[in-house]
């Protein structure tokens, strides 16, 4: 265990309950279990917590030469790829690909051929924010720096695929109202815990939209079709949220909707929801005039229908962003509420328009 790298070594032990991890960690070497110790310090989820603090570093003040001689005495390197240039008070001032110490001429000064211009990461960045720059550059490592500049650790690119199966899992997880860290072997009592919570919230929401079909029922009772047809309103809303929600929680997560774009989002997933709307509530019309025997109900059903896409794809667009500026994770919630909404709306929709035009039916 304790031969493994420090960053891995401390992801296992954060999985291990807190007795058995201090117990694992007193076995180790004390040079490895303080640097396990240190990480494990550091938020989780954070650069600092997933670095590898054993980074090779170049003086800025070396000739490419004795910089490879360096190298050569290095027993243990994390990255080759990459090599960091610090001063001598370990600040980060620049970083040299091995390819290019070894096109250049010996003599050369190391400040001559390395990049000043470089990404880094703070210690307490978030790891999908890491993840995300390394995938926008095609970074094969990022240096890590404290509030100081100071070369403190690298993270790898394999540590960032792990990072993104993690925030994919997770974010998978809490679409579906489940816990991130509940796994198919997890006991079934903490199952049940974890998820009763956010099934009591769809209890609650599901009671509105039973609130709102009992507005309606002497509508109902006279037009029994109604009853037939309103789920599959309720259900294409609910489906088409679930559409938009997997888009824009995917394009948060991966920081490709912002504030800035969010209103032509909002305008291109309006436009879909309007196109969906209007050939899906066709075919609905036909369906409805086919099952009921009526025109008039079909033409309801179809209007229902459109305004209730339309409402999903607005809800399914702010809803997330709203969440994002909460500080909320959207996929942990924005489900409860969408599903809620299209309900609602549409069997608002539905009933709503059937009993204004009761006497055509």
């Amino acid at each position: 265990f304790q031969d493994l790298p420090s960053d891995d070594a401390a992801a296992l032990l954060d999985n291990l309950p807190d007795d058995l991890s201090t117990s694992v960690i007193d076995l180790m070497r004390k040079k490895e279990s303080g640097e396990v110790q240190h990480l494990l310090e550091y938020d989780d989820q954070t650069a600092g917590r997933i670095m590898n603090p054993n980074v090779f570093a170049l003086a800025e003040d070396l000739t490419v030469g004795q910089a490879i001689e360096e190298l050569q005495r290095s027993r243990e390197v994390e990255m080759v790829f990459y090599l960091y240039v610090v001063d001598a008070r370990r600040h980060l001032v620049g970083v040299v690909s091995l390819r290019r110490l070894l096109l250049v001429s010996p003599e050369t000064p190391l400040k001559r051929v390395m990049t000043s211009d470089l990404i880094s990461a703070r210690v307490d960045t978030d790891q999908e924010e890491i993840a995300r720059e390394v995938a926008a550059y095609n970074l094969l490592a990022i240096p890590v720096v404290d509030e100081e500049n100071k070369l403190v650790g690298i993270i790898t690119v394999d540590d960032v695929i792990d990072v993104i199966k993690d925030e994919a899992t997770e974010d998978i997880l809490r679409l579906a109202g489940v816990s991130a860290d509940e796994h198919v072997l997890t006991g079934p009592f903490e199952s049940w815990r974890k998820r009763l919570p956010w099934l009591g919230v769809n209890l609650v929401t599901a009671t509105l939209a039973a609130m709102v079909v009992r507005q309606f029922q002497a509508t109902v009772e006279q037009v029994v079709a109604l009853a037939a047809l309103m789920t599959i309103v309720a259900s294409m809303g609910g489906n088409a949220a679930t559409q938009t929600l997997t888009v824009v929680v995917r394009g948060i997560a991966l920081g490709e909707l912002t504030w800035s774009n969010s209103r032509r989002v909002l305008g291109k997933e309006t436009l879909v929801a309007i196109g969906n709307g209007l050939v899906l509530g066709g075919v609905g019309a036909g369906i409805a005039w086919w099952l009921a025997g009526n025109p008039y109900l079909g033409g309801i059903l179809a209007l229902a229908m459109l305004i209730n896409l339309i409402v999903a794809a607005v809800a399914a667009t702010l809803i997330p962003i709203a969440l994002r500026a909460l500080k909320i994770d959207p996929a942990l919630a924005s489900s409860v509420f969408i599903t809620t909404l299209t309900d609602v709306f549409g069997f608002f929709a539905f009933l709503g328009l059937a009993a204004f035009f009761l006497g055509r039916i």
